[in-house]
């Protein structure tokens, strides 16, 4: 009897999932801060099909991404790896060859294993070929490669050239007689710019993003030809979400993994023409309202479908807010009272809390009780989760920072999160690590950026830790570390480690 007991007592520690196979759709906002939707408090724009999805799932108040900028929140949500673990994971070029290598543990090729369709549609901004995209050619290694079925993208950014769709591994509607070319230079001296034909503009630029002028707009970096496969920035989110559903009806009789990848909020803000005026915050406003509206269209495809009780939806963003990230589009000058950031300091760019800190809600109708959770839950921890969910495991050397938080994800009471969660910025040294209610910032240098969201004095040049009691101090404008140097040295040799030791999930445990 003394040994069954045991035997029950050591099984109540050990995670005791049934493989499951529910679909499962991330859908990723881009630039979307904690206060940025009703649910979460806004007033100046209403969310009404995420507000639905938050009042049938859970609602985060410490969900994370891992970085404050879009290519290394990326990486890591689909390597369950921290970016500042490799290199080349900052902001990628137009040009900028494929990021994730072919033979990477992944998180579609582990649900790939566990017997998902799996498709990526939306922004993909982690570079494609190797050593550079053959825009006329194949784009090799990309999606396709590292366990992805499907993929219709945008290649990189829509403040970046190329604009043109990504179908599978080419090019979409590319002319032969048409080659697509993209570089770093300007092609010819009467090749239009934004420097140079300013006053042709339908959205002025504030500062770089004024190359290449494509749709009235001008972009970072070159390109010319490829007229017949460009798209029109009013139309992407269209195109999202018809290429979506018709993707999600003809996989519905197995189960799927859809990374929706919205490009909305990003810059330049230029929603459809139905959805313009929408709002009272310009067109960073009315983004937010379409990026709201495709929500509620993939949610409406799930019910035609019957598979809302059978599909984990979680909706997040890839990093914090920013206000002015290049164009003159009034989302300084309409912000009114409205909070991007929420309570948080900072936003896109910043370790501090309002550059990771965003919107994170999950719903799966009939398994997940709806309620509001405070556990620490981040993207980089899809990977382990949702093998565990599916009973899969990651590989020993693969997804080296991601945790099973499944039961948190799922709000099954008394789950636990995370207990600490490090957040990066794009690469330049600084790290943010929160343990409980406490916060620690490291900042190796003075970040120069015109984008911030808020006009909080950067710090010093060098190395400096602060930290911050987070239950009292919200906002981290009160460095507490002279009062708790204990706390200090602890959080501070924690975050050294973290980065040293080369991973955070042990080996061998899901």
């Amino acid at each position: 009897m003394k040994h069954l007991l045991a035997l029950l007592a050591l099984l109540a520690f050990v995670p005791t999932h049934a493989a499951e196979r529910p679909n499962i759709i991330v859908i990723m906002a881009d630039d979307l801060g904690y206060g940025d939707l009703s649910c979460y408090g806004a007033k100046a724009v209403q969310t009404p099909a995420i507000d639905r999805l938050a009042r049938e799932g859970v609602r985060f108040t410490s969900g994370y991404c891992s970085a404050s900028t879009c290519t290394p929140t990326r990486f890591s949500l689909l390597t369950g790896t921290y970016a500042f673990r490799q290199k080349g994971t900052g902001i990628a070029p137009p040009n900028g060859p494929a990021v994730i290598k072919p033979g990477t543990e992944t998180l579609p090729g582990i649900l790939k294993r566990a017997g998902y369709a799996t498709a990526v549609i939306g922004k993909w901004h982690l570079g494609l070929g190797d050593p550079a995209p053959d825009w006329n050619g194949e784009l090799k290694p990309g999606p396709l490669d590292i366990g992805f079925d499907h993929c219709l993208l945008l290649p990189t950014t829509n403040d970046r050239v190329p604009q043109t769709f990504v179908e599978g591994r080419r090019v979409k509607n590319l002319d032969p007689a048409d080659p697509l070319w993209v570089g770093n230079e300007k092609p010819a001296g009467d090749h239009p710019t934004g420097m140079t034909h300013r006053h042709t503009l339908k959205m002025d630029w504030s500062h770089g993003h004024n190359q290449t002028i494509h749709n009235g707009i001008s972009r970072i970096g070159f390109y010319t030809g490829g007229t017949r496969a460009r798209f029109r920035d009013e139309d992407l989110a269209d195109v999202w979400v018809k290429e979506s559903n018709q993707w999600m009806e003809a996989n519905k009789e197995r189960p799927f993994f859809l990374f929706f990848a919205s490009q909305d909020i990003h810059v330049p803000r230029i929603a459809h023409e139905r959805f313009q005026g929408k709002s009272t915050l310009g067109p960073r406003g009315d983004c937010i309202v379409q990026f709201d509206w495709c929500v509620g269209e993939l949610m409406k495809t799930l019910d035609r479908l019957g598979l809302t009780d059978k599909t984990l939806v979680v909706l997040c963003s890839d990093n914090g807010p920013v206000l002015d990230d290049g164009y003159k589009d009034d989302a300084v000058e309409k912000l009114g009272d409205h909070q991007p950031a929420g309570p948080y300091r900072g936003g896109k760019y910043s370790v501090w809390e309002g550059g990771t800190r965003t919107p994170f809600i999950t719903r799966w109708k009939g398994r997940i009780a709806p309620g509001v959770s405070d556990e620490i839950v981040s993207t980089v921890d899809f990977a382990a989760s949702f093998a565990a969910l599916t009973g899969e495991l990651p590989v020993p050397n693969g997804c080296l920072d991601s945790l099973n938080v499944i039961d948190a994800l799922l709000g099954k009471p008394g789950a636990k999160g995370r207990d600490h969660i490090l957040q990066q910025d794009n690469g330049s040294g600084n790290f943010g690590l929160r343990v409980g209610k406490w916060k620690l910032v490291r900042l190796e240098k003075r970040v120069q950026t015109q984008a911030r969201v808020s006009k909080d004095a950067p710090p010093l040049p060098g190395v400096k830790h602060t930290l911050y009691q987070l239950t009292a101090d919200p906002g981290e404008r009160t460095d507490v570390s002279a009062a708790h140097p204990e706390v200090l040295h602890r959080i501070t040799t924690q975050l050294d480690r973290l980065i040293t030791d080369g991973r955070s999930r042990p080996d061998r445990v899901p």
